[in-house]
């Protein structure tokens, strides 16, 4: 991993705002028979550099708001948000990068927030206990100081970015680090896989297999965005699909799975720089190794969550936008329908 590479993924997190533009709220007239094409429109607004989300067990959607260091939980049909958890640490870069849960417990990833990035907290997995009181369950901060990766790093805790229930605890993408933990419920932390400048973002269970979203390395060629598959147990990466930059989340809706790239990359910048704004993309992962658009022009996207064929993408800026019907054309996708399970 190179400095480089590691600082765009800081940027997904610290970059500076602007506001989302406002995308159309409905479609443009489809020809008779036709189905028409899928839109984002505004569904919640008003968070602080949010980055990961997903469905809860009452189908709400639960947002990791970092900059505001609380979580947020969002009513997939009004729109109308509440404060789940809050008091959360903030660091410039770094907080609560993401959220899940096991059952009816809410547990959220830390990350970027010790001693080694000016902060004063401990990095890991902690469970939520009440709107202002959470309980480390897993310091992966100090476990990957006291276990280095086999990669070029400069922040000691590594990046911590997003996690996924496995077995008896998480799976955990550290994108800084370029490898990813297994975090139990009793605390006990091992590596599970140790890859190249990939830069691991989001993270998918579907049948026993973990589909890995991966930004790649700084320029952000549309080479180097992919979604992998993984065996936990013999995490030997297998391409599903590429071809678009900053693949930042990777998820399945009831028929299929999507990816989420954050956008066009600025080329070889300095570190720190983030995505272009507003070139965003929703992609429909096809069977034949490629992507297919569905919906564009996202201004810096960081997080996708599904219920039924209905997307849920946060925003940089900030908001939530809603995705009706992805899939209005099932032919050639990946995964095909049933579900794969949870994100």
């Amino acid at each position: 991993m190179g400095i480089r590479r590691a600082a765009s993924l800081a940027a997904i997190m610290t970059a500076a705002l602007v506001s989302a533009a406002l995308l159309p709220a409905a479609a443009s007239a489809a020809p008779p028979g036709s189905a028409p094409e899928p839109v984002a429109v505004e569904l919640a607004t008003g968070m602080v550099q949010p980055l990961g989300s997903v469905i809860g067990p009452d189908g709400a959607l639960y947002v990791a708001d970092r900059g505001a260091g609380q979580v947020v939980r969002v009513d997939t049909t009004t729109g109308a948000t509440s404060t789940y958890v809050t008091g959360l640490p903030v660091t410039g870069p770094g907080g609560v990068l993401d959220v899940t849960f096991i059952g009816d417990v809410a547990y959220l990833l830390i990350s970027v927030v010790g001693p080694d990035v000016g902060g004063t907290d401990i990095g890991g997995v902690y469970r939520v206990d009440d709107v202002d009181d959470i309980t480390l369950i897993a310091d992966t901060a100090t476990w990957s100081i006291d276990n280095p990766p086999d990669a070029d790093y400069f922040v000691p805790s590594g990046v911590q970015y997003t996690l996924v229930p496995y077995d008896d605890g998480f799976l955990i993408a550290d994108g800084h680090h370029n490898r990813v933990l297994f975090a139990g419920l009793d605390g006990e932390i091992s590596e599970v896989a140790q890859y190249g400048n990939v830069v691991p973002t989001g993270l998918q269970l579907g049948h026993g297999t973990i589909y890995m979203a991966e930004a790649g390395p700084i320029p952000h060629d549309p080479s180097t965005g992919a979604v992998v598959a993984i065996n936990p147990k013999h995490p030997v990466e297998r391409v599903v699909a590429s071809g678009y930059s900053l693949i930042v989340d990777v998820e399945a809706a009831s028929c299929g799975l999507y990816a989420l790239s954050q956008g066009d990359s600025p080329g070889m910048v300095e570190p720190g720089t983030p995505g272009l704004p507003d070139s965003g993309e929703l992609l429909r992962v096809n069977g034949n190794g490629t992507f297919t658009v569905v919906v564009d022009e996202l201004d810096r996207p960081t997080s996708l969550s599904f219920v039924g064929d209905t997307a849920y993408i946060v925003t940089l800026g900030g908001d939530v936008l809603m995705v009706e019907d992805v899939a209005p054309d099932r032919h050639g996708m990946w995964g095909g329908c049933g579900g794969m399970g949870a994100g």
